[in-house]
């Protein structure tokens, strides 16, 4: 049986879907929330919007820093892409975000519009791996 809680943000009840036989839904989103004692939960809206602000956060830090600081491959991998977040749908097509690469942790080598580690050019194009 869910849990009700309150959102620490905007305050709305929201279900909580820990239980003894099933994870929470929050659970698809990546770790990268610390929770203080003043802090509990976020409704799945509150949650959203926080994750894309803490990932476009992340990815600004790696431009800085450099694509040798990238953790996000090393974080628990997530049962599901989450729209806005790891894609989103232009024209019918699916584009993945910096951050969805990030988190695969390499270069496919497609010339992909987001590609953070900018080592794709019309060379490595050709090349077959």
């Amino acid at each position: 049986m869910s849990k009700t809680k309150q959102c620490s943000n905007c305050e709305v009840d929201f279900n909580c879907g820990d239980t003894l036989s099933s994870s929470c839904w929050c659970n698809q989103y990546p770790p990268i929330f610390e929770l203080s004692a003043t802090n509990d939960c976020l409704c799945p809206t509150c949650l959203h919007k926080a994750s894309l602000i803490k990932v476009e956060e992340y990815v600004k830090q790696i431009k800085q820093k450099g694509i040798k600081y990238n953790i996000a491959n090393k974080l628990a991998s997530q049962s599901s892409l989450i729209p806005e977040l790891d894609y989103y749908i232009e024209n019918g097509f699916w584009v993945f975000t910096e951050w969805y690469h990030l988190k695969r942790g390499y270069c496919c080598n497609n010339g992909c519009r987001h590609c953070p580690y900018k080592i794709h050019n019309k060379s490595n194009l050709n090349k077959s791996n």
